[in-house]
């Protein structure tokens, strides 16, 4: 059952008019930031029943088996064991801590989806200058336009005390991924009869927002430039995306470029925004889907629900581990379980429903945000019905050389299809995501570059 936080009261409720300028909290609410609670703003003790332990500071070291940037990340915990799993017999004993979504996938799944539950590691944890930035950040940073966009905050989580729904939303939005990644990795959509063919790209994204060089001033209403190269198959190697990611999306909407290999010309993409379908997902993932939640919060009211205590997928190193094959992993329905680690952690819980004239393919939204890093570790989707049809699952993992709670892989499951999309699958390569690589220059992420880069 649902608890309201302490600091959900009243301003929940009030309407975000357009225009709007939405104070931030006072400094003593915002003293108990690394006091009675995180530098993140999660709840620093545990719970009443010892199921889920105190934060102590999180992971703050890299285990001694990992030695270089761009390795794959060896478990923080090798010694853990399942405690119990959950299982389609066993379902009712552990409902009031699950998930609408995660009960489908049970009702989907019956004879082959489980959970094995770990014991609850709060691993969470950030640098202290992203810790410092959000304490500024608390006391400064207020909500523009109607929620489409903040302002007074940089280089930590804008919003960690908040006071409604889109605050929250934002936190996940803008959390902290480093500065500068490179990765390369595949993704896959599953048909029901546990087909697939991987998309094998090279992913680069500058956190303009977490720059330690920069200042919000500088922003020019930029949060992150993201681009993409695809690798294989042969049929799409060389394509390329450019994306410019914008902080108030109404004000200014995203930027976006595509280069096509064969025809060697760079496009616009004017329409990589809210419902659009992904072509590399075969239409299982839609643009704001990407990364459980991304873009312009303004089609949805969004409210602040509460808190719950809920089993979500945590410190998940065994699903990108070297070495693992994708057949291993890629299941009918959904990944091996045997793979996967999950956790008993309290999530904020953010409804967004659709507003009156506004278009989506779905009708609802609810996110359920880790409280120790504001990362969604799960999404509910409603269809036009006010049906339960689409999950999307992050399974997340601490990337203990930042350090950043981020997802290992994200997983899009469709009900209504039987089908699901995974993401960012790195097991076979040779290696993972690298954080150390020097910050490019301004002319790095411009449509010019791309023509250049994109080749087969």
């Amino acid at each position: 059952m649902l608890k309201k936080h302490t600091l959900i009261g009243a301003a929940i409720a009030l309407a975000l008019s357009a225009g709007s300028v939405l104070a931030a909290v006072s400094p003593q609410e915002a003293a108990k930031l690394g006091t009675s609670l995180t530098p993140m703003g999660g709840e620093k003790a545990g719970n009443a029943a010892g199921t889920i332990p105190a934060w102590t500071g999180g992971i703050t070291s890299k285990p001694a088996g990992y030695t270089k940037p761009g390795q794959h990340h060896p478990d923080a915990f090798p010694e853990d064991k399942p405690l119990y799993t959950i299982t389609k017999a066993n379902l009712d004993q552990y409902k009031a801590n699950l998930t609408p979504g995660v009960i489908a996938l049970f009702n989907a799944y019956p004879n082959s989806f489980r959970l094995p539950v770990y014991p609850t590691r709060r691993s969470g944890s950030a640098p202290q200058w992203v810790y410092d930035n959000t304490a500024k950040n608390a006391v400064n940073a207020k909500l523009v336009e109607g929620g489409n966009g903040f302002v007074d905050a940089y280089g930590g989580v804008p919003f960690p005390i908040p006071q409604n729904g889109v605050e929250a939303l934002w936190n996940h939005v803008a959390r902290y991924r480093g500065s500068y990644i490179v990765r390369r990795a595949s993704e896959v959509a599953v048909q029901r009869n546990g087909d697939y063919t991987p998309v094998t790209s090279q992913q680069e994204a500058l956190f303009r927002f977490y720059n330690p060089k920069g200042s919000a001033a500088e922003l020019n209403n930029t949060l992150f430039d993201y681009l993409s190269f695809t690798k294989s198959p042969a049929r799409l190697a060389g394509g390329a995306v450019l994306v410019h990611e914008t902080l108030d999306q109404v004000k200014e909407p995203r930027q976006a470029w595509g280069y096509n290999a064969g025809q060697r010309r760079v496009r616009r993409a004017p329409n990589l925004a809210y419902d659009t379908p992904i072509s590399a997902a075969d239409g299982l993932r839609t643009a704001d889907d990407t990364d459980m939640f991304n873009g312009a919060p303004d089609r949805y009211e969004w409210k602040l629900v509460g808190k719950k205590e809920v089993y979500i997928p945590y410190n998940n190193y065994k699903v990108t581990a070297a070495g693992v094959k994708y057949k291993d992993l890629l299941q009918v329905g959904h990944l091996n379980p045997d793979l996967t680690r999950w956790e008993l952690h309290r999530v904020w819980v953010v409804e967004g429903k659709l507003k009156a004239g506004a278009r989506h393919i779905y009708s609802k939204r609810v996110l359920f945000l880790d409280e120790d890093s504001w990362q969604a570790a799960e999404v509910d989707q409603y269809d036009g019905r006010g049906d339960l049809w689409r999950v999307s699952v992050a399974y997340l993992k601490n990337f203990y050389e930042l350090p950043t709670t981020w997802s290992a892989l994200d997983v899009f499951h469709d009900l209504q299809a039987r089908r699901y999309h995974v993401q960012n699958l790195d097991s076979e390569e040779s290696g993972t995501i690298d954080f150390s690589q020097p910050l490019p220059d301004d002319g790095y992420f411009k449509p010019a570059a791309l023509r250049r880069r994109g080749t087969r």
